[in-house]
């Protein structure tokens, strides 16, 4: 099935969270989460969605860089969540529980 504008807008607005939650438990290169987002269907993104993500990120103190020699061509660039970033994941997370919660009670007509 197609992807709609509407599911790309969706995505867009949810991939900061979930970038923030990949990198919550181990830092890892821009390449390894295209291929974990690849896994979660909808979530997948390419490189050209999540580096320019990744950079601003980087840019706005929520995730930091370091390099790492690769067994296979040049140092790979890490990335890791910051105090910052870990604070900005839970807002979203909450942000995120408080629509979902919003959204399901609409779609079942208003029931608690």
């Amino acid at each position: 099935m197609p992807e709609t504008e509407w599911t790309s807008q969706l995505r867009r607005g949810v991939l900061e969270l979930c970038v923030l939650r990949v990198l919550r438990d181990e830092p890892n290169y821009g390449y390894e989460i295209v291929t974990t987002f690849a896994g979660f269907g909808p979530l997948a993104a390419g490189e050209n969605t999540l580096y320019p993500l990744l950079r601003r990120l980087k840019t706005d103190n929520h995730l930091e860089t370091f390099s790492v020699d690769s067994p296979s061509g040049p140092p790979r660039q890490y990335y890791r969540i910051t105090a910052a970033g870990r604070q900005r994941l839970t807002l979203l997370e909450t942000e995120w529980k408080d629509m979902a919660v919003a959204v399901e009670r609409c779609l079942n007509g208003g029931a608690s």
